[in-house]
């Protein structure tokens, strides 16, 4: 697979490169986060794997723009007037968002979506000229057999 083809920005990249231990100091509520994505390919499509727990399906926004896929959204704390109980809070709350550049493969018509278990899953569908194919060797007998007037 090549990794040239999808480009991943980031608004913040202490959180991509930094992503250590947080300190206790450090306020996790209301600021922004980035979602962590696997991407894997087939012969028919490319997925992108973005772990969401508890995000409402209504709370992500998917747009495409040209060759670039934007994935935004906000995980909100339950509760948050009640803050006051909580001993730590590790988990980021906030907004969210990255941008995908897509490759020329990709038939952007058919991109697809589907959230299940805090893990939502886009489907990039390959267009048909660029998915890839077998194409068989035949040799010199398998040639004769096919061409009576050859032999």
């Amino acid at each position: 697979m090549q990794r040239h083809w999808l480009f991943h920005h980031n608004q913040n990249l202490d959180q991509l490169y930094g992503r250590g231990v947080q300190g206790e100091e450090t306020q996790s509520v209301g600021s922004t986060w980035t979602p962590l994505v696997d991407v894997f390919e087939d012969s028919e499509t490319i997925t992108l794997k973005v772990e969401l727990p508890e995000v409402a399906a209504n709370d992500v926004d998917i747009q495409i723009e040209g060759n670039a896929l934007t994935l935004r959204g906000e995980r909100k704390l339950e509760r948050a007037d009640k803050q006051d109980g909580y001993q730590r809070i590790e988990r980021n709350y906030g907004s969210f968002g990255r941008t995908f550049t897509l490759p020329s493969t990709v038939e952007v018509g058919d991109i697809t979506a589907e959230s299940r278990d805090g893990v939502l899953r886009i489907s990039l569908p390959k267009k048909a000229e660029t998915k890839s194919r077998q194409i068989k060797v035949q040799t010199d007998s398998g040639l004769a057999r096919r061409d009576p007037q050859k032999q």
